[in-house]
């Protein structure tokens, strides 16, 4: 399979409201991971930091122009990957304990990371067979209803449990912006994680159907609308009543 040269293995693209789209385009839809950029008047802030098997501090400059919290949306490999180049790592409790000791097997890289996942491989060294996240112990431990303060900018930390202990989203009040992880996105949830819980899933989704979203950056998959995202709830909650 080709290899990718490093500076060409991220994609940016700005949108309104200050935030950039960054993401890895040669992993398959599926797998690939949301990287949100914000910019703030103090400070900016990083949600999630993709796989880490081409350093985004590197190859992303956008990254490294201002001080930034690099939130953790949960710990799944795909998210965290380059946490370990942040100087301030913010990461629900809940998780911390993943984000200091991260192991193949409890960021699911175990079974997930294989050649396949990739429609080109990221540049030697890289091998799918010794793939392991970088230790990033958390700087700041986030919960519930906590703030993260850009200065002009001030997100909201909501914990969603279900897809893991420590999902959180981020909302923004006076723009209406929410960051959902992997709670929520315009494609197949994940359920059945070896952590994953649905009585919380249940909870999680119940309550961000009360939170008057303009627009959702989720974990994975294109951005959408707050008419989306009320859709998207009501029917997996419907969904959920049929089976029980």
């Amino acid at each position: 399979m080709q290899r990718i040269a490093p500076q060409d293995w991220y994609r940016a693209r700005r949108l309104d409201d200050g935030v950039t789209a960054i993401d890895e385009p040669y992993i398959q839809e599926f797998y690939r991971c949301n990287i949100w950029h914000v910019r703030g008047r103090d400070r900016d802030m990083l949600v999630d930091s993709g796989m880490g098997v081409v350093s985004l501090r590197q190859w992303v400059p956008v990254v490294t122009e201002r001080a930034l919290d690099a939130v953790a949306s949960h710990t799944h490999f795909d998210h965290i990957g380059c946490h370990h180049e942040f100087e301030c790592r913010c990461v629900h409790s809940a998780e911390a304990e993943l984000l200091a000791h991260p192991t193949r097997k409890n960021t699911l890289a175990d079974p997930y990371v294989a050649d396949e996942i990739f429609d080109a491989l990221p540049p030697e060294p890289y091998a799918s067979t010794t793939y392991a996240v970088k230790a990033a112990p958390a700087t700041r431990l986030l919960e519930d209803g906590d703030h993260i303060d850009l200065g002009d900018r001030v997100f909201e930390v909501i914990h969603t449990p279900g897809h893991s202990p420590g999902g959180i989203a981020l909302f923004e009040a006076k723009t209406g912006i929410l960051f959902s992880g992997d709670i929520l996105y315009d494609g197949p949830l994940i359920e059945d994680t070896y952590h994953s819980n649905a009585d919380d899933y249940l909870a999680s989704m119940e309550r961000l159907l009360k939170i008057p979203a303009r627009i959702v950056h989720g974990g994975h998959f294109p951005s959408f609308s707050g008419e989306r995202y009320r859709a998207l709830i009501l029917e997996w909650l419907a969904e959920k009543q049929k089976t029980n």
